[in-house]
């Protein structure tokens, strides 16, 4: 097991082993059941190159108010001295709507931010996502195909009039504008409850899609639902794992989805660092298993997670169940304070991680040279209906 660097007071972050399934932090190795990769376009130096940070900050200069960058709390920190404001994917997405004047939005995140960020800005804003590959296995878990699939089934159960579709903001272009066609809303981990409670007041039962913890761990430890009111729709079985008297009887009908770093997490890693760090306060993102949540102290999203520890008191001890890089960079924030990862083993977001310098680097002199790289467009038809559920998510309550 090796540290993190202190800060002057001499605090340390002790940083989980590898393991063969690892996600390493530079993307050297990949998780085999996660997303794949692509490498760096162009001839340029190794992320660890010093000239890389000066090569950022230079391109960065010459484009000044026309380029805006955005960085998710997930980014590696070599990314993240860079970006102009950091947040979490919606609070980015309306920071970029915030922004007409910036011709160029570079976002520092994974292809479905920057699908909501192109639906929220101007037609004359272009976002720029650094590497193609930065996708998300959670939003990859539902297609627009299988969704259709989906509701078809619940024509022919007869309950499609009495479903109201909620989509997480971890879904695709595609999956906003199908919850938009079928008078839906879209929310974040932050407002799912108050989404549920919407969608319940327009119908009897909620089709709640990709992230199928997240609306179990909303629907019954929020709003007092069992979880025998709850039934998981896997697209990949006939009509997708269901019968009709399953879908008729369900309040919530969840989608086979899951994210694949909080999906790591388990009962285990609890009950283990309870015993490795007494007195510990295991804090987790509700993205995570049913068992873990129910197990842990507190429950809440990203930014839920930052207010908590900035707000904690000094000496008190913390296990995060959430992403590495933001693990890390609060045990740093925080040398006051105990913070240490839930799990023993490395559980970087692969993808997020594929937002390297070398690919930020590309992307900025690319634009400071006049070519606008792996521009982000959704198509006007599926912008329309997409921004309808997500002006409804601006709407509640």
């Amino acid at each position: 097991m090796t540290t993190t660097p202190a800060p002057a007071t001499g605090a340390t972050f002790a940083e989980p082993g590898a393991t063969p399934l690892a996600l390493l932090l530079l993307g050297r190795e990949a998780d085999t059941a996660s997303e794949r990769g692509v490498d760096c376009p162009g001839d340029l130096p190794a992320a660890s190159d010093p000239d890389l940070v000066a090569r950022a900050a230079a391109a960065k200069a010459k484009l000044g108010d026309k380029v805006f960058i955005l960085g998710h709390h997930y980014q590696r920190d070599e990314v993240i001295q860079f970006a102009d404001v950091t947040g979490d994917s919606f609070k980015l997405a309306r920071d970029a709507a915030a922004r007409p004047e910036a011709e160029y939005i570079v976002f520092c995140g994974v292809h479905f931010m920057a699908e909501s960020a192109d639906i929220l800005t101007t037609e004359r804003q272009q976002v720029v996502l650094p590497d193609l590959a930065a996708g998300c296995s959670m939003a990859d878990m539902a297609t627009a195909e299988q969704v259709a699939e989906c509701w078809d089934q619940l024509v022919d159960a007869g309950v499609a009039d009495s479903v109201v579709p909620v989509a997480y903001m971890n879904s695709s272009a595609d999956i906003k504008a199908f919850t938009g066609r079928h008078g839906g809303t879209i929310c974040t981990s932050s407002n799912a409850k108050r989404a549920l409670e919407w969608a319940f007041e327009q119908g009897e039962k909620v089709l709640f899609l990709p992230d199928q913890h997240l609306g179990r761990n909303t629907a019954v430890r929020d709003m007092g639902l069992s979880l025998d009111d709850c039934v998981v729709y896997n697209p990949h079985k006939p009509n997708g794992g269901l019968t009709a008297e399953e879908l008729r009887a369900a309040k919530m009908i969840l989608w086979r989805g899951h994210c694949s770093v909080h999906g790591r997490f388990s009962l285990d890693s609890v009950n283990e660092v309870r015993e490795r760090v007494p007195g510990v306060t295991v804090l987790v993102h509700p993205e995570c298993k049913h068992e873990v949540v129910e197990a842990a102290d507190m429950v809440g999203s990203t930014e839920y997670i930052i207010k908590a520890l900035d707000a904690a008191e000094p000496g008190s001890k913390w296990a995060i169940g959430t992403e590495l890089n933001l693990v890390r960079r609060l045990a740093n924030a925080h040398p006051d304070k105990e913070i240490v990862f839930l799990d023993r083993s490395v559980c970087f977001c692969s993808t997020m991680n594929r937002i390297d310098l070398p690919h930020l680097v590309w992307a900025l002199e690319s634009l400071a040279d006049g070519r606008v790289p792996n521009v982000i467009t959704v198509d006007p038809e599926t912008e329309k209906f997409a921004k309808l559920a997500l002006d409804q998510m601006l709407a509640l309550p």
